[in-house]
């Protein structure tokens, strides 16, 4: 892989991150939980940093 093409691919996963980050954030101030996929399960963080597989919205 060329050097300018790694560096391209190191940025976008940085801005990747941080918009993870500030979604995630965002949620947590208006006390909505944030939905993770993992082997086909969904997770919920939710704002207290519980982590469940029950649908916390329904």
């Amino acid at each position: 892989m060329k050097k300018e093409a790694y560096e391209t691919l190191i940025k976008i996963a940085r801005l990747g991150n941080r918009a993870i980050k500030k979604a995630q954030a965002e949620n947590r101030k208006k006390g909505l939980p944030s939905v993770y996929s993992k082997n086909k399960k969904l997770y919920y963080e939710l704002p207290d940093g519980t982590i469940t597989m029950k649908n916390p919205l329904k």
